[in-house]
């Protein structure tokens, strides 16, 4: 197993690609804790791991504070003795172009999407750098490379994620720390489900929208992005640090 006995921290681990990823790492040996604003969501995650003969840890928090932030690594830390690997997942969208949106959501947005990565990440390599390296992804978007109309604060915070991501593995490389990050096209998530509704359509035609989007032809799984994210925190991606890995079905590639 790849991860075994080993400790890591998922956020916004309650749903979606976080929930994807954190069920894979329990499959491959880790201790994971997950780490989520919405209760609900968390006890819903940790009921899914006891379906597999497994448990989770379940932190409640908000990673745009730092509190919070630190509570997530240092509870993690406390319950496995060790923190491996951090998945900083967590990520919220409101659609609007930059006239029509407020300075409220605006803030919201950067402060999970992109705050919260550099919040976590802080305490974590600390921890990090005395107890022998670890390996962190990030959760970016194909609008880390490419602009959407309809989400400027989105855009913003996901293109900041990309250059976070190259700054932290640039300055933690010496001290065993590899930094990476993930660029997913459309995936059916609980915010895929939420989009559909904003527009006033259903899943299904939304799917069947967004997945004409895509050269593939289709949306993204959950699990898909999940095993990327095992690749890049683990042994097999040793030699790769610095970099934003698209999984996004060709959506980027015309």
């Amino acid at each position: 197993m790849r991860f075994s006995r080993k400790g890591v921290l998922v956020t916004g681990g309650g749903s979606g690609i976080g929930l994807a990823a954190a069920l894979a790492f329990l499959r491959e040996g880790a201790r994971v804790a997950i780490a989520d604003v919405s209760a609900a969501r968390g006890r819903e995650a940790q009921a899914a791991a006891r379906a597999e003969g497994q448990e989770v840890l379940f932190v409640r928090g908000d990673v745009s504070r730092e509190a919070d932030a630190k509570r997530m690594v240092d509870r993690s830390v406390r319950a496995f003795g060790r923190l491996d690997v951090v998945f900083n997942n967590a990520g919220i969208l409101i659609e609007a172009p930059v006239h029509e949106m407020s300075a409220e959501d605006w803030d919201r947005i950067l402060g999970v999407n992109l705050k919260g990565v550099f919040l976590v990440s802080k305490h974590a390599v600390r921890y990090m750098m005395h107890h022998g390296g670890g390996a962190i992804v990030n959760t970016g978007s194909v609008n880390s490379l490419v602009g959407d109309a309809d989400a400027a604060a989105y855009c913003a915070s996901k293109g900041g994620v990309a250059l976070l991501t190259k700054s932290m593995a640039l300055a933690y490389a010496k001290h065993g720390i590899r930094v990476n990050a993930v660029a997913p096209g459309w995936v059916e998530t609980r915010m895929f489900a939420q989009e559909a509704k904003t527009r006033g359509v259903s899943v299904a035609t939304y799917r069947k929208h967004a997945g004409a989007q895509h050269p593939i032809g289709r949306v993204g799984r959950p699990e898909e992005i999940a095993n990327l994210v095992l690749f890049l925190a683990s042994e097999d991606a040793a030699y790769i640090t610095g970099d934003l890995v698209v999984a996004d079905g060709g959506y980027t590639a015309r």
